[in-house]
């Protein structure tokens, strides 16, 4: 079964993008190529059960097995040696991805508590946008009574055939994606 978002990519959004930047063929419009997923966990120096929790909690949010993340060098200030585990990732592609993507901006983008848009100016100079979610319980496969503590991550949405920011911008847009107007 088809992903809904993917469909709607395909019939609604690469007519209008085509028509809107004047793109001659279809594989020149932009695309979304993967999503990342990190969970960067300080915390686990001192309990790195805290660490099996989140990757625990980002295995559920994503449906797919996180993999660690260590340090690759020794920062004395932040007391992490090279090679600790401190965090954890996902990266999401196809039809996992398309699913996930419409899992966060349908449901749980919207349970933001004071929810007015997303920035539009999280765009990287290569079309990619990253965004931060302070807490992992707006997820609805997270159980709100047994979380223990609340962590945050970073999502990254990497688009492929990207010529400029507008672009990107307007791909998202089109997708559903709540921007915050510029004068909020």
């Amino acid at each position: 079964m088809t992903p809904r978002l993917l469909e709607k990519y395909r019939n609604e959004i690469i007519p209008k993008m085509m028509e809107t930047f004047s793109f001659k063929n279809r594989l020149a419009v932009p695309r979304l190529e993967k999503i990342v997923v990190n969970m960067g966990v300080g915390e686990a120096l001192q309990d790195i059960k805290i660490l099996e929790k989140a990757m625990e909690e980002l295995g559920q949010i994503t449906g797919q097995k996180p993999i660690l993340r260590r340090a690759k060098k020794a920062i004395a200030n932040f007391k992490i040696r090279k090679d600790i585990p401190i965090g954890c990732k996902v990266t999401l592609r196809r039809t996992i991805m398309y699913e996930f993507f419409d899992r966060l901006i349908s449901i749980a983008l919207p349970r933001i508590r004071d929810f007015r848009g997303i920035s539009p100016d999280s765009f990287d100079e290569s079309g990619n946008y990253t965004m931060g979610i302070t807490e992992q319980s707006i997820f609805p496969e997270i159980d709100y009574d047994k979380v223990s503590r609340m962590q945050g991550m970073d999502i990254t949405l990497v688009i492929k055939n990207v010529k400029s920011k507008e672009q990107a911008r307007e791909l998202l847009k089109l997708f559903g994606m709540p921007f915050r107007t510029r004068n909020d």
